[in-house]
């Protein structure tokens, strides 16, 4: 299947610009089965939420997430802050298919460093996804530090990490990627975004990784564009039959 890394930029209360740009760049990468946006990429990351502008907007990144995925019969992931059914906050990765069906994971491991664990209510479920034989581990940014939530347990095929990640710690995101395929033995999707806001640069290095550790598609550091790459499932199968790593971890 094809997977379409969209590097993005996010212009704080522009809702409306920032579907906009998004659906351009979509447009720019067709063919894709899959296109990944980055965390809160309608509104930019939101530390200190409102509950009652994330309940409004949150209904209406999602609806525009359906309305996509109608219009160009592809699934989007991408994460938004919501509110859900019991008035919490939530920091939401919605993957969203063309038919209108949708999963969702709540971010893990909330922000502390900014204070994001003080509004938002952090999730407790881990979450596979299948969309087109390749099952997806979703997670957001700062999830990207904590390997043991996140170990392959032979039940998914990629980790999807969708994050606003600051420049200053680029080193790290990208290290860390590349860690998270070679030692779960899969295929890593890492979408970042550029530009910046009050607190922070950002550059990007958007990536899709194999199994081997090697980046099979990329953003170019600090601009706008996308990137897309074939999950090639039977080259990782065979990778995994021939060197069985999980087959040795730790459980």
């Amino acid at each position: 299947m094809k997977v379409a890394i969209i590097q993005h930029e996010i212009r704080e209360n522009n809702i409306e610009w920032n579907f906009q740009q998004l659906s351009s760049l979509i447009d720019k990468q067709p063919g894709a089965d899959l296109y990944v946006l980055a965390e809160t990429f309608a509104t930019g990351f939101l530390a200190e939420g409102s509950t009652q502008n994330a309940a409004v907007e949150g209904r209406q990144i999602f609806d525009w997430m359906q309305q996509q995925t109608s219009r160009i019969n592809a699934a989007i992931a991408g994460s938004v802050a919501t509110v859900d059914a019991e008035g919490k906050l939530r920091n939401r990765l919605y993957f969203v298919r063309p038919d209108g069906t949708f999963d969702y994971y709540d971010k893990r491991h909330l922000f502390s460093y900014a204070g994001e664990n003080k509004d938002y209510v952090a999730g407790d479920r881990r979450v596979v996804v299948e969309w087109c034989g390749v099952r997806f581990m979703l997670q957001v940014c700062y999830d990207l530090r904590f390997p043991v939530f996140v170990r392959n347990h032979k039940d998914y095929d990629a980790i999807i990490y969708v994050a606003n990640w600051p420049k200053k710690r680029r080193d790290v995101w990208q290290t860390l990627l590349k860690a998270r395929a070679i030692e779960n033995q899969c295929f890593v999707v890492g979408v970042n975004i550029v530009g910046s806001d009050k607190n922070c640069d950002y550059v990007g290095d958007s990536v899709i990784i194999d199994a081997y550790g090697n980046a099979i598609a990329a953003c170019t550091p600090g601009v706008v564009e996308t990137a897309a790459a074939e999950l090639d499932m039977e080259a990782l199968k065979r990778f995994r039959k021939k060197f069985p790593v999980l087959d040795d971890a730790d459980f």
